[in-house]
């Protein structure tokens, strides 16, 4: 019986993410905060998919359970996605340190607390995969997000070191950076159509690049590009630029 461990469940992207999983034959372990609150969810992708789907109450920020917790799962899971992020109140992640620490830990320290320890597992099973969603603000830093980004770019650097020390233990290791993603609660009417993904196209696009076993992959080619002509511009340009 083969499990995928979606950490950060409870989001658009992780319910698609987890149907298409289940779809394709695969158990879950479903993780988060309150992650009763998609028990439903959870009971539906059973009963139409026939899979098992188990729910585990998991905080990215409690490091001292995640190895406790992980323990508990009697099957190890074959491959993990992390999803888990937050977008913090900008003036606050500058001014309050909370709100900096929690958009550190959400978006990077738990992520990297996490995969660690997994990454354990599957450096002894010799095989598995691991997937991480990070965002295209972590390829250069900028005055409107550079708390946020800076942990997603933090995010990014893990994954590729991460992906370089699993290659010989036939371990794919697939960093998704992502653009802007529509969801129910902001459907990003203001942004160009050509530059929103929805949860259910970002899933598929995940779930092929991951039986493919692809290293990097964008929300889309236009994005890819981009950000490419973004990263070439000279930093005594790009300081002066308000983007």
């Amino acid at each position: 019986m083969k499990y995928v461990l979606i950490i950060g469940a409870k989001n658009e992207l992780g319910i698609e993410l987890a149907n298409l999983y289940a779809r394709n034959n695969y158990n879950l372990y479903l993780a988060g905060r309150s992650i009763k609150d998609i028990q439903d969810k959870s009971d539906e992708i059973e009963k139409k998919y026939k899979v098992k789907s188990v729910l585990c109450e998991l905080d990215v920020t409690d490091y001292n359970s995640h190895q406790k917790i992980y323990d508990t799962l009697t099957i190890k899971p074959i491959g993990v996605i992390y999803l888990a992020g937050y977008y913090p109140n900008i003036p606050l992640s500058i001014s309050e340190w909370s709100e900096t620490l929690r958009t550190i830990e959400i978006n990077y320290m738990g992520c990297m607390s996490l995969l660690n320890i997994i990454s354990n597992q599957f450096i002894n099973d010799r095989r598995g995969f691991i997937i991480s969603v990070t965002s295209v603000s972590g390829l250069r830093g900028r005055a409107k997000n550079y708390i946020y980004g800076s942990a997603k770019a933090g995010l990014i650097t893990y994954m590729s070191g991460l992906r370089n020390k699993m290659n010989k233990y036939n371990v794919n290791v697939l960093t998704v950076i992502p653009g802007f993603i529509t969801s129910n609660k902001d459907n990003k009417e203001n942004y160009p159509r050509v530059l929103v993904t929805t949860p259910k196209k970002l899933a598929l696009k995940i779930f092929n690049a991951q039986q493919s076993n692809k290293d990097v992959i964008y929300s889309s080619t236009l994005w890819q590009l981009i950000m490419f002509v973004i990263k070439l511009i000279p930093e005594a340009l790009f300081k002066k630029l308000k983007i």
